[in-house]
């Protein structure tokens, strides 16, 4: 399988395993194309992913939005420590739908534990990226980056 189709199949696994765990209308932006660094600024979650692919997936918002996510989804205010689970759960919960997803298609993924990025982050090691941003109504704006090794 190539990069480009490779690359194609996890992109749209993202936008359906977005659309599949959050509970609300969202708006999927055109992809962008980005290149080192990257600079996250308020709040983050990244997971790795090996097996037929290998790279790095970055949920990238600031705290207000997976703050709102959070008590749209679960009726309570999350900040502090609550928040900073809640954020590495969700990554959790759309990597590993997105991961599901490939392997319907034939594509075997594993993903690593989700690290919680927070505070301003500049992420070297990677030459292009896609991002996707995602509206989420009248929440704010997620980004989700795919770094895919070559």
């Amino acid at each position: 399988m190539t990069l480009t189709k490779s690359a194609t199949e996890i992109l749209n696994g993202t936008i359906e395993s977005v659309k599949s765990v959050l509970p609300f209308e969202i708006s999927i932006h055109k992809p962008l194309q980005i290149s080192a660094p990257f600079l996250q600024k308020s709040l983050g979650v990244l997971i790795g992913i090996t097996g037929d692919l290998r790279g790095r997936i970055i949920i990238d918002g600031n705290e207000h939005v997976f703050s709102k996510l959070g008590e749209t989804m679960f009726g309570m205010l999350l900040e502090g420590e609550m928040l900073e689970s809640f954020s590495g759960e969700l990554g959790n919960m759309i990597v590993g739908n997105l991961s599901t997803f490939v392997s319907q298609n034939g594509i075997e993924m594993d993903i690593t534990p989700p690290t919680v990025l927070i505070g301003e982050t500049k992420m070297y090691g990677f030459d292009k990226a896609l991002q996707l941003p995602i509206s989420l109504n009248e929440l704010g704006t997620l980004n989700v980056i795919l770094m895919i090794e070559g």
